[in-house]
């Protein structure tokens, strides 16, 4: 019976897809577009992301995974059945995979168990899950199973995973569900209060990434945004600075900071030697925003740098776990479910 490793980063905002032997076959939003006169999907991924914010009001644009945990079980197990397909195209359910799926550290039993059940249910024969912090610190090339002490701090869409890695195992973790999606917000509300202008959630990520930054360089970033003035009710176009997005989401990001000072005191002493040496590391696609090492060593005075593939490095890291699936196992790192009729591990 032919069968592969599948490691999927299951994210708030966009789900990736591992395959052993070819890398990242997937990248795409996590997004699945419902008519809700029919309950019929009517697209997901890239081509349903289009559809936000544009849709007749019968058609609904959903996340069905929040804060990195699924939301809508039915709708998400839906979208990972199309994905899964899309990346193995003609091939019956007889042929079954082993799955890693990545959740965030704060994840409770319950909604980990639905993970499970949802690979087990779109086809997997063999079900793990592995946490985001772990996944990335493996991802990014860290010796994870070494008795050194590792930081990584993974800001996803929805989750900002902050943890400390040693042996194999997370020493001290901390989940906090502030990332991306909250930066965008912060935008969107700052738009509305400054410039009296509507912007979608989109246009508010585009801002992020092009002129978003939380560290003061002596540089002003410009950029034109459009969108509907709440006053009058017309389109309009404001010039938004780097310095009114740097301002929007100061609150946020400092509370990221403070998640991470928090698992820096919480670190035995021995460990925190190591971090003093080997820096902190920054994954997920959060940890792109400008200005993020720098404001992060001002505050822990700790070097801080952004991992290689930043946004792969969840996705990469169930990959390989797969490979070291039996020293995981053995440290705890890994939950397991195995298809109907086999033993639950």
């Amino acid at each position: 019976m032919w069968s592969m490793d599948i490691g999927i980063d299951l994210g708030t905002a966009t789900v990736l897809v591992f395959v052993k032997g070819k890398g990242v076959v997937l990248n795409e939003p996590s997004v699945v577009a419902v008519d809700q006169n029919t309950n019929k999907i009517l697209a997901v991924g890239a081509e349903a992301k289009r559809m936000l914010g544009r849709t007749p009001g019968h058609v609904v644009a959903v996340r069905p995974l929040r804060d990195g945990v699924i939301a809508d079980y039915t709708i998400t197990e839906a979208m990972l059945r199309y994905f899964v397909k899309k990346i193995t195209p003609g091939l019956s359910r007889l042929f079954r995979h082993r799955v890693m799926i990545s959740v965030p550290s704060g994840a409770t039993g319950v909604e980990r168990l639905a993970v499970l059940e949802a690979a087990i249910e779109v086809g997997a024969k063999e079900a793990y899950l592995i946490e985001e912090s772990m996944a990335s610190a493996i991802g990014a090339g860290l010796d994870v199973g070494e008795p050194r002490g590792n930081m990584v701090v993974d800001i996803g869409g929805g989750t900002t995973d902050i943890a400390v890695i040693s042996l194999g195992g997370i020493v001290v973790a901390e989940a906090l569900r502030i990332a991306g999606d909250e930066f965008d917000e912060d935008i969107v509300r700052m738009v509305r209060k400054k410039f009296n202008l509507e912007i979608g959630a989109q246009t508010a990520e585009a801002i992020k990434t092009t002129i978003g930054t939380c560290y003061r360089s002596g540089e002003v970033m410009r950029m034109n945004v459009k969108g509907r003035d709440i006053v009058q009710g017309l389109p309009k176009q404001v010039e938004v600075t780097s310095d009114d997005v740097m301002e929007a989401i100061e609150d946020s990001v400092l509370s990221i900071i403070k998640g991470i000072r928090h698992v820096l005191e919480l670190t035995p002493a021995e460990l925190s030697a190591d971090i003093i040496d080997r820096g902190i590391v920054l994954a997920g696609g959060g940890s792109l925003l400008k200005g993020l090492p720098e404001l992060i060593f001002e505050h822990t005075h700790i070097s801080t740098y952004v991992a290689e593939h930043p946004v792969e490095c969840v996705v990469l890291g169930t990959g390989k776990a797969l490979e070291e699936l039996d020293n995981l196992k053995r440290s705890g790192a890994v939950m397991s479910a195995f298809k109907r009729g086999s033993r639950r591990g």
